[in-house]
């Protein structure tokens, strides 16, 4: 369906807790947990994915999940739920949300717990460090003895820990740099979409410097209930090939990420 034909969704942030509907199914076989919306399930603010502004949650992933509500003909609804109940697909199957949307990396445990959509973004991970830290490279950190903080259950932690640095887990990529911020530790790692975005902000960019960009082959990915809504998977990754062939795809990542680099979007 054409972006100008979608119904524009009003994202709403609503309170995480269950619905009590046994759940419906739409005419074209998709299962939704409330009638007349699309429940997505993610974990607040990961700018430039998700975030609040304006009292609205607003961000990259949420542009996403909004055509998917339009081929619908329903709004998108958002629930932040904690980013181990999102990736272990504990929400999904408690009937909490229909997508996870958290900017979450598609990797075989995940897989086990969760239906995936392709991947609709091409990630990689970065070290930030507070200026004046000697540190290039996950082996620096190391080497020198620094703290790196890293945001708990997240693939930035798997990469610090399988390459021997313990780290200072956060809850949250907010949380996280305001560890950096206030001198708890003396880098972060953290998916380099996130880092760019801090570093938009001029306070952010005369404390800190990117101190590496770590290649990962790291991919996001969509999700839904596993082995529950095959219709909802096939119906975003429709909403995924479409926006990448007609410009949408390029629009909402200039618009929350910034200048896309050549094959960005992908495969």
């Amino acid at each position: 369906m054409a972006l100008a034909t979608l119904v524009t969704a009003l994202t709403l942030l609503v309170p995480a807790c269950a619905s009590g509907n046994a759940g419906i199914t739409t005419a074209n076989g998709v299962k939704l947990v409330k009638a007349g919306q699309l429940t997505t399930c993610t974990h607040l603010p990961y700018p430039p994915f998700q975030f609040e502004k304006d009292n609205k949650v607003v961000g990259f992933d949420v542009a996403m999940i909004d055509l998917v509500a339009g081929q619908l003909g329903v709004q998108q609804v958002i629930v932040d739920k904690p980013f181990e109940t999102i990736k272990t697909g504990a929400d999904l199957n408690a009937g909490v949300c229909d997508i996870a949307a958290a900017g979450m990396t598609i990797i075989d445990a995940r897989k086990k717990n969760l239906d995936f959509s392709d991947p609709y973004f091409n990630a990689t991970q970065a070290l930030l460090v507070r200026k004046g830290v000697a540190a290039t490279s996950i082996d620096d950190i190391k080497a020198h003895h620094l703290k790196l903080g890293s945001q708990s259950s997240t693939t930035g932690e798997d990469y610090a820990h399988g390459h021997d640095v313990d780290t200072q887990s956060f809850e949250s990529s907010d949380a996280e740099l305001n560890g950096l911020r206030t001198g708890q530790v003396d880098a972060v790692i953290q998916d380099y979409p996130v880092v760019q975005n801090w570093l938009k902000d001029p306070a952010n960019a005369e404390k800190f410097q990117l101190a590496a960009n770590l290649e990962t082959g790291e991919r996001y990915g969509f999700a839904v209930k596993k082995d529950g809504n095959p219709q909802l998977l096939q119906m975003i990754n429709k909403a995924i090939q479409q926006a990448k062939q007609d410009g949408t795809y390029k629009k909402f990542y200039e618009q929350w990420v910034g200048p896309m680099p050549a094959g960005a979007e992908g495969p």
